[in-house]
């Protein structure tokens, strides 16, 4: 399973040999993404990224429900190494 992460594309460029680049934000944070996978991807659209290349272009309404989803994961302790367990039965939750 892998996980991607919903980030705005910023920037575009074309680098050598037609490898297209772009600057990708994560909530403010700017990175450093290949957009070569996802050739009709805009200045301004969303994109779910993982280990830095853009695998899809999104909307902005599933981009902020993976967003919201991602944020409920990480108040239940879910992205810090260990997801949520629920108790086995006889066990004390």
């Amino acid at each position: 399973m892998c996980l991607g992460i919903p980030g705005r594309v910023t920037q575009i460029q074309e680098q050598e040999a037609g490898l297209v680049m772009g600057k990708v934000s994560f909530g403010g944070v700017e990175r450093e993404v290949c957009l070569s996978y996802t050739p009709e991807v805009k200045v301004g659209d969303y994109v779910l990224v993982h280990v830095g290349f853009a695998l899809n272009v999104i909307d902005e309404q599933a981009a902020q429900e993976i967003l919201i989803d991602l944020s409920r994961l990480a108040e239940l302790g879910g992205l810090d190494g260990e997801l949520p367990t629920t108790p086995q039965s006889g066990e004390e939750p």
